[in-house]
């Protein structure tokens, strides 16, 4: 029978693709994680990873690295159960960058005043990876986009909407909300960190075809080559904290809201103090549509 501590192994040495690291980030000897794989290896009826540099799953550790992972994260929850009662351990928590940018500061400070002994480790992700990691057992907990439906249990804890993202002397900057078909004309950037998904939906809404001019990892980047004169965007209102100088958010007609939902995952029960953390939200979310959010972010 497998042991935690073997699939705890066995994730850190995937995760970081190495053994060397994995023992590092575990405080054990490398022979200790060469056992411990070993063993485990024994107990699967075969290789888990190559030995190679990077260390690479094989096809029995690929198909046995979901279940070690949620293996592992169903024994985090149960032994969070004993410290439950005094609020006290460490969240996983994941969310998209512009989250982690316009909305987690304050959740953070929420959390830090009425849990103090609760500590949240954020991880940010793009709007493809958070269910996955959610699921995984990666994280106990995310800030998800528009989930549906949204679990049981969950939270809505802010809405914001979309809004063009250009530089300062784009002819329309002054004029209104931008019609996202002079964006199209402009030439799109999009980035996996910028919601594509609702960013597709506006180009349905609109009847234009979406046929961005460049598609990017990282809102940086993206950010970066807007105010170099390489195109314009889209973005929600919550990532204004990013833009560059010379860049601004401005209307956009058509827009688009979204719904950030604070939940745990769907597939397995919620680490105990992810209940915490949901309890001790506030029920108001923020609402970020209104011009209350100034129009010109950066500006």
């Amino acid at each position: 029978m497998p042991t935690l501590v073997q699939l705890r192994v066995f994730v850190a040495v995937v995760d970081r693709a190495s053994f060397t690291d994995a023992a590092a980030a575990l405080d054990v000897s490398q022979s200790a994680v060469s056992h411990a794989v070993a063993a485990l290896e024994q107990e699967a009826g075969g290789r888990l990873v190559e030995r190679a540099t990077p260390v690479v799953t094989t096809a029995l550790g690929a198909r046995l690295l979901p279940h070690a992972r949620a293996a592992i994260a169903s024994a985090d929850a149960f032994t969070a159960e004993h410290a439950s009662a005094r609020s006290a351990g460490t969240v996983r928590l994941a969310a998209v960058p512009t989250v982690c940018q316009g909305l987690m500061p304050a959740l953070l400070r929420t959390w830090g005043d009425r849990l103090p002994l609760v500590h949240v480790r954020v991880f940010e992700g793009d709007d493809d990876e958070l269910a996955e990691w959610l699921e995984g057992g990666i994280v106990d907990a995310a800030v998800l986009v528009d989930p549906d439906p949204a679990p049981d249990g969950a939270r809505l804890v802010a809405r914001d909407d979309f809004r063009a993202v250009v530089r300062t002397d784009h002819p329309l900057v002054d004029a209104g909300p931008i019609p996202l078909a002079e964006l199209v004309d402009d030439g799109l950037l999009v980035s996996g960190g910028g919601c594509e998904a609702q960013v597709r939906r506006l180009h349905r809404t609109a009847d234009l075809p979406f046929s961005p001019g460049q598609r990017v990892r990282e809102l940086a980047t993206m950010l970066r080559m807007v105010e170099e004169g390489i195109g314009v965007s889209v973005m929600p209102s919550l990532g204004g904290g990013l833009l560059p100088d010379g860049v601004v958010m401005a209307p956009l007609a058509p827009t688009l809201t979204r719904d950030l939902v604070l939940t745990g995952p769907t597939t397995r029960p919620w680490h105990p103090l992810v209940r915490s953390l949901v309890a001790a939200t506030d029920e108001h979310p923020l609402d970020a549509t209104s011009e209350a959010v100034p129009a010109l972010a950066g500006r």
